[in-house]
């Protein structure tokens, strides 16, 4: 009896060991590759808390780029504080002949102000930023010299504009992260400025009839994240891609600059949820 019993565990015995062997057989085997850490490609970026100018986040921000078309910024800035949103603006020669992104408007062609305001900050009409410069100061180097001056009494002392939109010119024009962080935050006291780059479509038309669509080129508002991060995008050849723009998490307002980044929206995503701790 006592031979059955010690002959009866050991098969119990066995039998478990097998079982428990062909269990670990089937377990995954780990690859024992750790995942990279993400590196921010831009070659300057930065994230501020624009309640007290905190920087959560920094990478060369003081390190001179061109601004593309983040120079609209600038140009939104002035236009809402010298004109009135349904003062009509005359399309000159000039303005017609500017270089894609336009519009491309006619010669003398008439648009309200606001019109004019949601083709720059969403599509980045260049015809319509030189249109708004000389509706302004009356020519668009008249214009350059109030956006140079607005900008130095921002604390922007690093940032040189050459035209209204940002597009490539003999002229020497450079900006940092940090100073359009502090040009942006100003933008966004403007309440017509924050209403604007929130749309992701817009139509705006002539007073002579003329119907465009528009569309933001902020493809992060088309990504389906959980928040929207609204801001104006920029891009050249030399400038590379260019991104100022905003989230809100937990009653602060973080403001994120992105300057020559090989992956733009990947390196946005990054910064914001590692340093604000939002989930985009």
């Amino acid at each position: 009896m006592r031979a059955f019993t010690r002959l009866w565990a050991g098969l119990v015995l066995v039998c478990f060991l097998a079982v428990f062997a062909a269990g670990v057989e089937a377990a995954p085997k780990s690859s024992g590759k750790k995942k990279k850490p993400y590196s921010v490609s831009a070659r300057a970026a930065i994230l501020i808390e624009a309640g007290h100018l905190k920087r959560h986040y920094e990478k060369e921000a003081s390190r001179k780029v061109l601004p593309a078309s983040t120079t609209k910024v600038m140009t939104a800035i002035l236009v809402l504080e010298k004109l009135r949103l349904d003062q009509v603006v005359t399309v000159s020669q000039r303005a017609a002949n500017a270089l894609p992104s336009k519009l491309d408007m006619k010669v003398g062609e008439t648009y309200r102000v606001r019109d004019l305001l949601d083709a720059i900050l969403l599509k980045s009409a260049n015809d319509a930023s030189v249109a708004l410069a000389e509706a302004v100061a009356g020519s668009e180097e008249k214009f350059v010299d109030m956006m140079n001056a607005r900008a130095a009494k921002l604390g922007a002392r690093h940032t040189r504009f050459a035209n209204s939109h940002g597009l490539p010119t003999k002229q020497e024009q450079y900006t940092t992260a940090y100073d359009m962080a502090l040009i942006f935050r100003e933008a966004l006291k403007k309440s017509f400025f924050k209403e604007a780059i929130a749309q992701r479509y817009a139509s705006i038309s002539s007073r002579e009839g003329r119907k465009i669509n528009l569309k933001s080129h902020n493809s992060s508002l088309f990504k389906g994240w959980k928040q929207n991060v609204r801001g104006k995008t920029g891009y050249t050849n030399a400038a590379g891609a260019c991104f100022v723009g905003y989230i809100e998490h937990k009653k602060k307002l973080f403001i994120i600059a992105v300057f020559n980044s090989g992956s733009r929206w990947d390196d946005v995503k990054f910064i914001i949820e590692r340093y604000t701790g939002a989930d985009l």
